[in-house]
């Protein structure tokens, strides 16, 4: 799935191993970890990511804005997964693939200057009385919203193509739009 993610200075290792979980179920390009994030091989890291840091493609990387320049210069949307006055319903947006993903620290949220080169705020809407998630279950939910809208996006292409394959379509996307669900 054309999808990277980027932590920016996420400070458990624990949120850290599950994003290499969701990253490779799937299928994201890169995992970015910046500032203070930490790296693998960590102990904590290899917990919860039980040997997805081995399969997903991923970079450490001192200064999230350097990172976010090569992004977009390589024609990334940028989405900031935050609540902001600007910020449009994670349901209603509609991404402009290939799209970078950036999650914030756990207490602070995503910096100022990080979240003011994003091209778009997203928000995941929130009903109960507590208004964020844990960093890595709203990673989870905003990574499979955007796997759901991509895959969508194949199947249109497709259709309106009439093609056997889309052109943007990874392996893992084409392997999700023919499989059949098996009843036991």
């Amino acid at each position: 799935m054309p999808v990277a993610v980027l932590l920016d200075n996420v400070r458990s290792l624990y949120n850290v191993g599950a994003f290499f979980r969701t990253a490779d179920a799937a299928g994201l390009r890169r995992l970015y970890l910046c500032g203070i994030t930490g790296c693998p091989p960590h102990r904590g890291i290899s917990k919860t990511a039980l040997g997805a840091e081995k399969s997903v493609p991923w970079e450490c990387a001192a200064d999230s804005l350097q990172v976010l320049r090569t992004l977009r210069s390589a024609g990334y949307e940028i989405a900031a997964v935050e609540t902001s006055n600007t910020s449009v319903d994670l349901f209603d947006w509609k991404p402009a693939f290939p799209v970078c993903l950036i999650f914030g620290n756990e207490i602070e949220g995503i910096r100022f200057e990080v979240a003011n080169c994003a091209d778009t705020h997203v928000r995941i809407p929130m009903l109960g009385v507590k208004h964020s998630l844990n960093v890595s279950t709203a990673g989870g939910v905003v990574i499979y919203e955007l796997l759901r809208k991509y895959l969508n996006l194949v199947a249109v292409h497709r259709n309106t193509k009439n093609r056997e394959r889309a052109e943007f379509c990874s392996p893992a996307a084409e392997i999700v739009m023919n499989a059949r669900p098996t009843f036991k």
